[in-house]
């Protein structure tokens, strides 16, 4: 019988906070994407309630967000889009975006979710973003105008959603071939940078009218 002996290099203090996020698994790194992404969503959806309820005091406010006719927080809050249920969007935001925080520090904490729990909270997911789907066709294609806290919460929902949908596929979860699951895994960061690209080519493109002479064109 034969034993592998590995010697273990001596720990140095100098080591990089970047080494060491580059090496961290999916395990230890999605629950700080979950809070981080959490946190940033629970501030802009607050943020744009907290607007809403002054927009309601007030119609004729305007916002340090209404930058210029493209970006334009005060042209979304004012749209039926704003209140899809009656009654302000971001609340919906404030839950989910808590929910989220939560479990990124129950997951921090050590805890171990059953595969039906990832389950359900893929159901939750796509719902999420389906509905943010729905919220950008709206504010590119008929309100056209962009809330700068809306783009904030579509982009850290993007990123939570990618790495808690890989996570998943890692922990068996959901069920996909292992050389799907491979090529996901090692292109995890050109896949999202592809999206947000993607998001970015359809606002220049709607709003090039706008955009296109400020870059030269």
């Amino acid at each position: 019988m034969s034993y592998t002996v590995s010697v273990m290099p001596k720990k140095s203090n100098k080591t990089s906070i970047w080494l060491k996020i580059k090496s961290a698994k999916l395990e230890q790194a999605l629950p700080i994407i979950l809070i981080i992404c959490g946190v940033i969503g629970l501030w802009a959806s607050f943020t744009l309630v907290v607007d809403h309820i002054s927009l309601i005091k007030n119609p004729n406010q305007s916002f340090i967000c209404d930058l210029n006719p493209v970006l334009s927080c005060g042209s979304v809050m004012q749209s039926r889009t704003a209140t899809v249920l009656g009654f302000p969007n971001p609340i919906m935001g404030i839950a989910s975006f808590t929910a989220m925080i939560l479990l990124g520090i129950v997951m921090l904490a050590g805890a171990k979710m059953k595969k039906w729990f990832w389950q359900l909270y893929s159901l939750q997911m796509v719902g999420g973003l389906l509905f943010m789907l729905f919220l950008m066709e709206q504010s590119l294609f008929v309100i056209k105008a962009i809330c700068i806290y809306c783009l904030i919460v579509w982009l850290v929902l993007i990123l939570s959603s990618w790495y808690t949908f890989l996570y998943m596929i890692e922990i068996n979860a959901l069920k996909i071939k292992s050389r799907h699951a491979r090529w996901l895994r090692q292109n995890h960061g050109d896949i999202l940078v592809a999206v947000y690209l993607i998001l970015l080519a359809f606002i220049l493109r709607e709003f090039w009218y706008y955009y296109g002479p400020r870059l030269g064109f």
